[in-house]
């Protein structure tokens, strides 16, 4: 884990806005970069996770409503960093638009080849959400945040981004079956 100054977060939400992206999008280009070079290829299949109701029928059920989406970016051609986030843009836009489509029935549909160790479609989780910047408070009680320690990594790769009001906090999980903590 580390955290991102918030004098960084402030740029890349300058650089978001003038090129008419959001937060996630300039942090996902970024992110697909780096898997890129490290990785050899143009073609960066990550997932994200994303949450809502999507029927208001739903909205008075209790529970997560969460999805996974399937982001495929194309870096093909060197693109510039205004090219690539105009890429990413269109890309993440589209991908949203069909939020609604079950992770599972997008598998069913395409049938890619399966293997146990794995997740179908990608291996790398990228999630960026804000943190309250007010600390949840409950009457009569002294709450603070603990964590909770993981054994076993979901995913090759999870990054994980929270915006804070003191930065961007960064957390990274890996298997380690793939990755050395040093690398």
């Amino acid at each position: 884990s580390r955290t991102l100054p918030a004098g960084l977060q402030a740029e890349l939400h300058a650089l978001a806005r003038a090129e008419g992206c959001t937060l996630f999008m300039v942090m996902l280009a970024a992110f697909d970069v780096l898997l890129a070079r490290y990785t050899g290829t143009e073609d960066v299949v990550i997932g994200t996770p994303v949450a809502g109701r999507p029927d208001s029928d739903l909205e008075g059920l209790v529970g997560f409503f969460v999805n996974t989406l399937v982001l495929r970016t194309d870096l093909r051609g060197n693109p510039t960093v205004r090219e690539l986030l105009a890429r990413v843009r269109g890309m993440t836009l589209e991908a949203y638009e069909h939020a609604e489509v079950p992770f599972e029935l997008l598998v069913e549909v395409l049938q890619p080849p399966r293997n146990t160790s794995r997740t179908p479609l990608f291996q790398v989780l990228f999630n960026l959400h804000s943190e309250p910047g007010v600390p949840l408070e409950l009457a009569g009680l002294a709450v603070q945040p603990v964590a909770v320690p993981r054994h076993a990594a979901k995913f090759d790769l999870s990054v994980s981004l929270a915006e804070t009001t003191t930065g961007i906090a960064v957390s990274v999980e890996y298997s380690t079956h793939l990755f050395l903590p040093a690398s």
